[in-house]
This record gives structure tokens, C-alpha cells and sequence, in this order.
């Protein structure tokens, strides 16, 4: 199954497991109706900012909309297996390393983020508590929670709680390959 038809499940499934409405999603997560709708026929290759918004708006974590629609509870999840999103504004690279469907409130993403990339998560709370740290293999990268700004380099680990905007931005000129473990409690 390709990225965008996954993603387009997933949000179908969430969306009608929720009992929400188009109109009601839309309204949760300031996404527009249309979008939305072309996101969940596999016709829009959404950015991640847009999938971010619909995340909150469905109360579910953002790695939860990569996952297989028909997931099975396997407790390991296959490298061959493992999706792969390119987010078409920045170029960032992630791939949900965690198994899909296996009943955890842990998930691990692993991300290869571009020189000079950036992206801004303007959200703010989430439903639940959603605590995440990210751990830097390769390069630099820095992060900005509300107002706290961190650089991170290879090795740091930054533990956060995701209730403010969040901003990741490269301002090397080489790319960094960080991991963000995601805990994530309605």
C-alpha cells in the first residue's frame, strides 16, 4: 500500500471510530473540510504541519496516522516493513519504527531531517499527555518548545511535553538523523 492511500486509511478509520463528521473534524483541527476529504481518498500528499493538525483533531498521536489500517498485534516490526513519509514542504524523512497495532502507549520514529530544513508545529496541547524525547544519531538540530529553544547535538536526548508549539529546524548544512520516542496517554 502506498503512503498516501495508508494515511488516507488510517484517517478514514480513526476519523468514523471517533463518530466524527468531516465538518467536525475540520472544525477540530482547522483543516478544511475539502482537505480533509482529499487527504482521505489518497489524493493529496499532505505536509506534516496538516497531518499534525488532524492528529490533535482526532486526539491521536501523529506516528498513529502511518500506521497500517489493519494492523496486527506482531510485538516486531520487520525493517522491510516499515513505512517511509516524505513530508513534501521540508523533505523531512520518517519512518515508524515501533510495531503497528501492538497495543502500547510507546512509538518510535526515526527521522533524517534535511540541511537548512524546518518545521513548525503550531498545535499546542494535545489531547491526553503526550510525552516525547528525541535523540540525536547524526548532526545537529535545533528545538524550540514555546519558548525554550535547545541545540542538540549527537548523543543529547531532549525529554519534553508536547502541550506547546513545537519547531525542529537544520541549520547545518548537512542532515541530521534523530530518533523521537513518543509516549502518548488519552
Amino acid at each position: 500500500m502506498e503512503i498516501n492511500e495508508r494515511i488516507a486509511a488510517r484517517v478514514r478509520q480513526i476519523r468514523a471510530d471517533s463518530g466524527l463528521a468531516l465538518d467536525a473534524l475540520a472544525e477540530r483541527s482547522g483543516v478544511s473540510r475539502s482537505m480533509i476529504s482529499l487527504i482521505e481518498r489518497g489524493e493529496s500528499s499532505p505536509t506534516a504541519v496538516v497531518l499534525e493538525k488532524l492528529a490533535t483533531g482526532l486526539g491521536v498521536p501523529l506516528a498513529s496516522l502511518f500506521d497500517a489500517p489493519a494492523a496486527t498485534a506482531d510485538p516486531v516490526s520487520r525493517r522491510k516493513d516499515q513505512v517511509e513519509w516524505r513530508d513534501p514542504a521540508s523533505g523531512y524523512v520518517r519512518r515508524n519504527v515501533s510495531p503497528s497495532g501492538f497495543p502500547s502507549p510507546l512509538q518510535i520514529v526515526e527521522v533524517v531531517f534535511p540541511a537548512g530544513a524546518r518545521v513548525a508545529y503550531e498545535t499546542g496541547a494535545r489531547p491526553g499527555v503526550t510525552h516525547q524525547q528525541i535523540w540525536v544519531l547524526q548532526g545537529a538540530l535545533e528545538v524550540t518548545l514555546g519558548k525554550a529553544r535547545h541545540e542538540l547535538g549527537a548523543g543529547d536526548c531532549l525529554a519534553m511535553v508536547l502541550d506547546q508549539p513545537i519547531t525542529f529546524r537544520n541549520r547545518t548544512t548537512r542532515p541530521v538523523r534523530y530518533v523521537v520516542v513518543i509516549d502518548h496517554r488519552p
